[in-house]
C-alpha cells in the first residue's frame, strides 16, 4: 500500500470529498464517523503543533478512536485531507467577507489582507501547504468570489483583478511566512528576538567596521533599534500592504 504522502491524488474523487458528494461504500462496518470529524481532528492537531509535517493518519485515527485503517473510509491519502483541512478553515475567512461592508475598493482589500493576515497566525501550518494548483473546494471557491468582489467595477479588467489579488496574497503569506519562522525560532532556541538582539547587536558591533560597510550599518542600526529585533513582521506587513495599495491606486490612476 502506499505511504500517506505518496499516495495518488485523484482531483475528481477529491473534489467530490470537498463538495460533500462522494458516496460511502454500503458494505463494512456501519459508519461510526463522516469526513467532517476526520477534518476537523487533523486541524486541532496541526493547530496544536503549528507544523504540518507531523500529521500522520496514525494521529488523526489516534485522537478520534478509531483504527488507523477505517479513516481511508472517508479520505483516500493524507494529501487530500490536508486539502479538506484547507478549505475548511477558508470557511472562516468566507463568513467574515460576507459580514464587512467595505466602503471603497481600498478598505476591502485591506479586509482582505487583514483576514488571511489572521488565519495564517492562527493556522500557521497552512504556509506549509502547497497552492500552486487552484484549491477547487466549496470554500476556497467562494473566498475568492468575495475577494475578488471588493475591485469588482473599479477600473479593473479581469486578469488584472485576479493579478491584484494575487498580489495581495503573496505580500500576506510572504509576510506571515516570516512572523512564523520568528516564531519558531524562538520555540527552537528558546530566546526571544529582543533577547537576540540585546546580545548579538553589540557582539557585531565589536567587529563590524562601519566605513567599509557604511549603508548597512547605518540602516541595519536604525531598523534594529527600531524594531528591537532583526526583523518586525508586523511592521513589514502594515508598511508592505500601504505600499501595495499605493501601487493600485496608480493603476488605476492610468
Amino acid at each position: 500500500m502506499a505511504s500517506e504522502t505518496t499516495a495518488p491524488l485523484d482531483p475528481a474523487r477529491t473534489i467530490s470529498l470537498l463538495w460533500g458528494t462522494r458516496k460511502l461504500p454500503k458494505r463494512g462496518p456501519r459508519h461510526a464517523l463522516d469526513s467532517t470529524q476526520v477534518v476537523i481532528a487533523a486541524i486541532a492537531i496541526a493547530d496544536a503543533d503549528r507544523d504540518i509535517a507531523p500529521l500522520s493518519m496514525r494521529r488523526v485515527a489516534e485522537r478520534l478512536g478509531v483504527g488507523t485503517m477505517s479513516l481511508y473510509t472517508y479520505v483516500a491519502s493524507r494529501d487530500e485531507l490536508v486539502e479538506a483541512m484547507l478549505d475548511t478553515i477558508y470557511a472562516d475567512v468566507v463568513r467574515a467577507l460576507r459580514e464587512q461592508t467595505p466602503t471603497s475598493w481600498r478598505d476591502g482589500l485591506h479586509v482582505v489582507a487583514d483576514l488571511n493576515w489572521r488565519m495564517y497566525q492562527q493556522h500557521p501550518w497552512a504556509l506549509q501547504v502547497f497552492t500552486g494548483r487552484p484549491a477547487l473546494g466549496p470554500n476556497a471557491i467562494a473566498k475568492y468570489d468575495l475577494e475578488l468582489s471588493v475591485i469588482d467595477g473599479i477600473g479593473l479588467d479581469d486578469v488584472q483583478m485576479d493579478a491584484v489579488l494575487t498580489l495581495v496574497h503573496t505580500h500576506v503569506e510572504g509576510v506571515a511566512r516570516r512572523r512564523v519562522d520568528a516564531e519558531q525560532a524562538v520555540r527552537r532556541t528558546g530566546i526571544t528576538d529582543q533577547q537576540w538582539w540585546a546580545a548579538a547587536g553589540p557582539a557585531l558591533s565589536e567587529v563590524l567596521d562601519p566605513e567599509q560597510f557604511p549603508v548597512a550599518d547605518r540602516v541595519g542600526r536604525a531598523a534594529g533599534e527600531e524594531h528591537q529585533a532583526a526583523q518586525n513582521p508586523e511592521h513589514a506587513y502594515v508598511f508592505g500592504l500601504d505600499r501595495l495599495l499605493a501601487g493600485v491606486a496608480a493603476l488605476l490612476a492610468t
